[in-house]
């Protein structure tokens, strides 16, 4: 799939000036992405296109967590026709039985980053 090209994996940075017409595009892990990465990327979709953007607020390495683009669409896009959001919580966890404890454990008693 990946030498015909109907799955192809792309850095944000080589996103700019295309349009994706016919396409899924999935933006995984975005909670890192700025604010004009997250513009940037959501601008690309075309006619015939979805989109779905994955991350996880909680795990934001940004110097401010004001700075993620995935933090602002969430205040800019709800609401807006077309566009939907899903929360999941610990009880979505896949993983070892363990990571829905260490989740619950850390809310329990803040996050490592409040902590510094």
């Amino acid at each position: 799939f990946l030498d015909k090209k109907i799955i192809e994996i792309v850095p944000l940075a080589y996103m700019r000036g295309r349009t994706l017409n016919n396409a899924f595009m999935i933006l995984d892990e975005a909670q890192n992405a700025s604010a004009m990465q997250m513009k940037m990327f959501l601008t690309r979709l075309g006619v015939k296109s979805r989109t779905i953007v994955t991350g996880d607020i909680t795990q934001i390495d940004l110097p401010k967590k004001s700075d993620s683009g995935m933090i602002q669409i969430i205040k800019i896009l709800k609401g807006v026709d077309g566009i939907g959001f899903v929360y999941l919580t610990e009880s979505d966890v896949v993983r070892h039985h363990l990571v829905r404890k260490i989740i619950n454990a850390y809310d329990r008693n803040g996050d490592v980053k409040k902590q510094k």
